[in-house]
């Protein structure tokens, strides 16, 4: 059993290292948003994930990941996460008088529904939780369903709490932050996601 838990929490580690817009979203959030609000984003990562590794068990992903269908995956990945880039890239933020960052207020369920299709537009997540779910189903281990389910549930365990510590430290150095960094960070996120986007939409014409 703990070296079943050991495995997912290095698997959730691998995850949580990744680069893409999920992180770029978190950070953002967190700084502007504020811890909490970062959360419910990280809350709506873990849910899609666990939506992934339960499609990849069932075997419906193969629907998804099927060669004819490549091409409108990559096309709705993209232009979601270009909408993504573009709406984070012109908003615009204040700071009030005390130094507090000031937003329109936002209810948890949107920042969880913003997690969960931003974590879901991102084909790679789907490819990463399909190929360990195959590999996995593969071992003799995964015969034993309470293992197989320790194994994902510590993987996924170990990325929503990496999420929270991203989450934290990006809302503890919001106290240095100006509104003209506030204005380069949209910009470099909102552009991060465009060209995540992008480059989905190239893989899904070119390649």
């Amino acid at each position: 059993m703990l070296h079943t838990i050991l495995k997912g929490t290095l698997l959730g580690l691998t995850l949580a290292g990744l680069l893409g817009p999920a992180f770029f979203s978190l950070v953002q959030t967190s700084i502007h948003r504020g811890f909490k609000s970062g959360m419910f984003l990280a809350i709506g990562i873990f849910f899609s994930d666990s939506l992934l590794i339960f499609l990849s068990y069932i075997g419906i992903s193969q629907i998804f990941n099927a060669p004819q269908n490549q091409f409108w995956v990559g096309v709705l990945g993209g232009l979601m996460l270009i909408a993504f880039g573009i709406y984070t890239f012109r908003h615009r933020m204040k700071l009030a008088v005390d130094g507090e960052i000031t937003v329109r207020k936002t209810g948890a369920f949107t920042f969880i529904i913003k997690g969960f299709f931003l974590n879901l537009a991102n084909p790679s997540v789907w490819l990463f939780w399909v190929s360990v779910v195959t590999l996995n189903l593969g071992t003799a281990e995964s015969k034993d369903f309470h293992s197989f389910f320790i194994f994902f549930a510590s993987a996924l365990i170990t990325v929503f709490l990496t999420d929270l510590l991203k989450c934290f430290i990006s809302f503890r150095i919001k106290i240095y932050l100006n509104e003209n960094l506030l204005k380069w960070i949209n910009h470099i996120v909102g552009v991060l996601l465009i060209i995540f986007g992008i480059y989905l939409l190239y893989n899904a014409f070119i390649l």
